[in-house]
């Protein structure tokens, strides 16, 4: 094999083991954040629009429609779209959702901004957002 292609390969190799080691992690939240109907017994269903923004030409980079039921993960962070995006990005829906739930609100609007960094150097500040609207539907 050539140099080149040794150190391709071990980039690979690299890229990939990371990726598990994330989705891992990502498990392990998922499963200590408990489930919907034990962490909030009193909703019947959770609906999360996003549209994710980056700095671009076009700045919509995605649209996406989350659905969460009682027998789901009570897990509301969103990923980060931007590939070099891997340190401590992503949005946090967490407390809106548990604030509506403690106030019983059943639609909540807002803007979160991306605070992640790429591992080996820095992103700007505004890299990337979404704009949010939760729906959250109560038992009767």
């Amino acid at each position: 094999m050539l140099c080149g292609e040794t150190l391709l390969l071990k980039g690979k190799m690299a890229h990939k083991q990371n990726y598990i080691e994330r989705m891992e992690l990502n498990k392990q939240q998922r499963i200590t954040s408990g489930l919907v109907s034990e962490r909030f017994p009193e909703v019947s269903g959770i609906v999360i629009q996003m549209t994710y923004y980056h700095k671009a030409a076009n700045p919509v980079l995605m649209v996406r429609t989350v659905n969460v039921i009682p027998t789901g993960y009570a897990y509301f962070k969103m990923d980060c779209m931007i590939k070099d995006c891997v340190e401590n990005g992503g949005f946090d829906l967490t407390s809106a959702i548990t604030d509506m739930v403690k106030h019983h609100k059943k639609l909540e609007k807002g803007k979160l901004v991306c605070n992640g960094n790429g591992k080996d150097h820095a992103l700007a500040p505004d890299h990337a957002s979404i704009t949010y609207e939760i729906k959250v539907k109560y038992n009767t």
